[in-house]
């Protein structure tokens, strides 16, 4: 049987390289990767040859948030990218004659939290809240317009903070706390969290793929178990063999103290609740997420552990 060509953009990144490894490993699919500089993301991109002959395009490339934003109108330079950049590429794919396109989206489409007893779900009235989650949400928006009028199949997947070995940003400083036995004051946090390990999401977008139910549908990606800050505090140091030094401060005093510092964004994101719903993927698809959160720590801490090695 001839191999299928899959063209995946982002393919340097942490999602993308993930995808592009499982691709190749299967054996069954010929992997197309732009390199970085040919699959720039924008209005006037030429993607045709990269185009010809895929069968499927995974889009995980964006632009994501930027810590020292340099851009005068931040809102305009996410929708050029993620939103032009990303529907001159589906445009160009429908033209093509591609099957189905899936993008990974984010978690910020549905919101930044969620309620007590109340997970979010993929089929929730999106809420965004910062200039990437709308640029996200008007991206799925008008994909799905493109695949009503195409015959292109369209699949949004929104994963929320996705972790795994090699692993950068908030997630990377956890695992150098932990390490360094740093004294944190997230022992008494109640809140919840899901997450949703690296090979999990490519597990999912390889469901995502072929079945029939995928198609056209909004999916949430997680490991289906969710943790409070300190639970996963702890475990990350279980992993690591070293014990997470939390001090049981109440949640009270973080948020007096957050606001004092005019850091009131970064205590939400801290101290507020994140879970999601994912009964719609097993009801659909079929799909469970096949490795369990100690897993994924595991295997994540054992990659950090390595490069620190080496």
């Amino acid at each position: 049987m001839d191999s299928r060509t899959i063209l995946v953009t982002g393919a340097s990144g942490f999602v993308g390289s993930a995808l592009c490894r499982q691709l190749n490993m299967l054996g069954v699919f010929s992997v197309r990767a732009p390199s970085r500089r040919d699959a720039e993301l924008a209005a006037e991109t030429d993607w045709v040859s990269a185009l010809a002959g895929v069968d499927a395009v995974i889009h995980a490339a964006a632009r994501v948030h930027v810590m020292q934003e340099n851009a005068n109108d931040s809102q305009a330079e996410f929708r050029r990218v993620n939103v032009d950049g990303t529907l001159n590429l589906a445009q160009q794919a429908a033209a093509a004659g591609v099957r189905r396109f899936i993008f990974i989206s984010s978690i910020k489409v549905n919101g930044e939290l969620s309620q007590p007893g109340q997970p979010l779900r993929a089929d929730d009235t999106p809420a965004p809240q910062d200039a990437y989650g709308v640029s996200k949400h008007e991206a799925e928006q008008g994909l799905l317009q493109l695949a009503a009028a195409t015959g292109m199949e369209v699949v949004v997947i929104r994963p929320v903070l996705v972790y795994g070995p090699g692993v950068k940003a908030n997630f990377l400083s956890m695992l150098r706390w932990v390490q360094r036995g740093v004294p944190l004051p997230l022992g008494a946090l109640p809140n919840r969290r899901s997450l949703v390990f690296v090979d999990n999401l490519v597990d999912l977008v390889m469901a995502c793929l072929d079945h029939p139910q995928a198609a056209n549908q909004v999916f949430l990606a997680s490991d289906g178990q969710d943790v409070t800050l300190s639970q996963l505090l702890r475990a990350i140091g279980q992993a690591l063999g070293r014990p997470a030094r939390l001090l049981p401060v109440p949640p009270s005093l973080l948020h007096a103290a957050a606001r004092v510092l005019g850091r009131g964004d970064l205590a939400q994101r801290l101290l507020g609740s994140l879970q999601v719903d994912i009964t719609k993927n097993h009801q659909l698809l079929g799909w469970t997420p096949p490795f369990k959160l100690e897993q994924g720590l595991n295997l994540t801490a054992r990659a950090f552990l390595d490069a620190q090695n080496r």
